[in-house]
């Protein structure tokens, strides 16, 4: 049997070539030439004060909020419906999260929301492109410049997506994102953390080695510098193995992100009359990474069964992403509707770069039968 999975990463014979580069060079470590390199690289691809390559996208949330000085007590709105890294990061400084609900059709935070939960201890908004769709980032600024507040941008999957022709990673002041092995650029882990102060970019990449910087800089200096340590800082370097890789990867966001576009669209056709489900919106002012291709199943299906009956014929798939504010860890009373419908309704399916046509269609075939065998009868859509 074929199988088809969920995700899969679009690596070979450049990044390979990369890599040997880099045993070739004696520095495979981190904050080395080639991690330099791909600084520059994404500092002008966005346009950016600063890049810091970092060694996943978690750690470049928790130094946004160490450069910004959310200091504990302080609260910062975060987008509810998504894998819960942001709410991770605001309590990593002891300050603490306020899950703001999303819209319904793109998953992304409800600019309305955010205003509403604006209070006396709220220093700043952390948004996120949803599974590769960016937020509502004009609304969610205005709101912020209105109330003093901070904008960090989580472009975890939105790498190559844009928002009234910007690109996702330049829409607020800072941006963050991730390299993990299911992202449109993968170097299997890693993030970056893009400022458009160069201070914040500074002190980002200060922390992310121990808060002495970089060692490999120092090697460079003819004597013996002894670094002092000036921060309390972290071990979040991104080695110089994965920044080679990144290189050739973002090289290639335009051809892969085609090749998922394509991937879509054709989901798009073979799905378009499945009453069972809804496909994913993307507004006309916005274009999608498509990191994940997500359906909202209709409120009579038993999407357990669904995915049973998909992965028993070899496809992957996997429920979406989280409403973050049901989680266990969190023990908040706040409550999310919108969110909370959106975790038990969406359900991924196969979307990589590496897709056949003839998958694509059999991944659609096999839903179609699944929804029917698994909708009760009597039901109807919400």
């Amino acid at each position: 049997m074929d199988t088809i999975p969920l995700v899969h990463a679009s690596l070979g014979g450049q990044e390979l070539a990369a890599v040997a580069e880099v045993f070739s060079s004696g520095w495979p470590a981190g904050q080395g030439p080639r991690g330099k390199a791909l600084e520059a690289q994404l500092k002008q691809r966005y346009g950016a004060g600063g890049a810091v390559a970092v060694s996943n996208c978690g750690a470049a949330l928790h130094l946004a909020m160490l450069a910004l000085g959310v200091k504990p007590g302080d609260e910062v709105i975060v987008a509810d419906y998504t894998f819960p890294a942001p709410a991770h990061a605001v309590r990593y400084v002891g300050a603490v999260p306020v899950f703001a609900d999303v819209r319904a059709d793109t998953g992304t935070i409800d600019p309305q929301a955010v205003v509403n939960l604006i209070g006396p201890r709220t220093v700043g908004v952390i948004a996120v492109d949803t599974v590769g769709m960016p937020a509502d980032y004009a609304q969610l600024q205005a709101i912020a410049d209105r109330h003093g507040l901070f904008v960090v941008e989580d472009a975890a999957c939105a790498v190559g997506a844009t928002y009234q022709g910007r690109e996702a990673g330049a829409l607020a002041e800072v941006a963050c994102l991730s390299f993990h092995g299911r992202k449109g650029a993968t170097s299997g882990e890693g993030g970056a953390l893009i400022a458009a102060d160069p201070a914040i970019a500074q002190d980002a990449r200060m922390r992310s080695s121990f808060g002495i910087g970089s060692i490999f800089d120092q090697a460079q200096v003819v004597g013996l510098p002894i670094p002092e340590f000036t921060e309390i800082g972290y071990n979040f370097k991104l080695s110089d193995i994965a920044a080679a890789i990144l290189q050739v990867q973002i090289g290639r966001i335009d051809e892969l992100l085609q090749r998922r576009r394509a991937v879509a669209a054709r989901y798009a056709e073979l799905l378009a009359d499945e009453e069972l489900l809804t496909l994913p919106h993307v507004p006309e002012d916005r274009t999608h990474a498509w990191q994940s291709y997500m359906v909202t199943l209709d409120q009579s299906v038993d999407r357990a069964q669904v995915a049973t009956d998909l992965r028993a014929q070899g496809i992957g798939c996997g429920h979406g992403t989280w409403a973050t504010h049901i989680q266990p860890v969190f023990e908040t009373k706040q409550t999310c509707p919108v969110s909370a419908d959106l975790f038990h309704r969406n359900l991924a399916i196969p979307m990589h770069a590496e897709l056949s046509a003839d998958q694509v269609e059999r991944v659609a075939e096999v839903l179609r039968t699944a929804l029917q065998t698994h909708a009760a009868s009597g039901r109807h859509a919400a």
